[in-house]
């Protein structure tokens, strides 16, 4: 299952998100796929696709970052995915 990983960065504490992850990494457990990221202009979020099948592994890796990041977690499905069934009923 695909997520859509919201977080939100204290601006001030960017710089030890970075530290962290270059020392560390992404810290995931085995079983969460890191699929893309991207960061606002401004530093102050991330959009990251996760892909995982055990939610409780998600949260796991969410609980290593949330010293540094709020974190919004939404279930997403590929366009495609989502239009052909859709159109099964037009």
């Amino acid at each position: 299952m695909l997520f859509m990983v919201i977080e939100h960065f204290d601006q001030a504490r960017v710089k030890d998100v970075y530290a962290r992850f270059q020392e560390r990494g992404r810290m995931a457990p085995e079983g969460v796929r890191y699929v893309e990221s991207w960061i606002t202009a401004d530093l102050g979020r991330c959009f990251q696709v996760m892909e995982c099948d055990d939610i409780a592994l998600l949260q796991e890796w969410v609980l290593q970052w949330s010293d540094l990041a709020r974190f919004e977690i939404v279930p997403v499905a590929p366009s495609k995915a989502t239009a052909a069934a859709v159109t099964k009923y037009l």
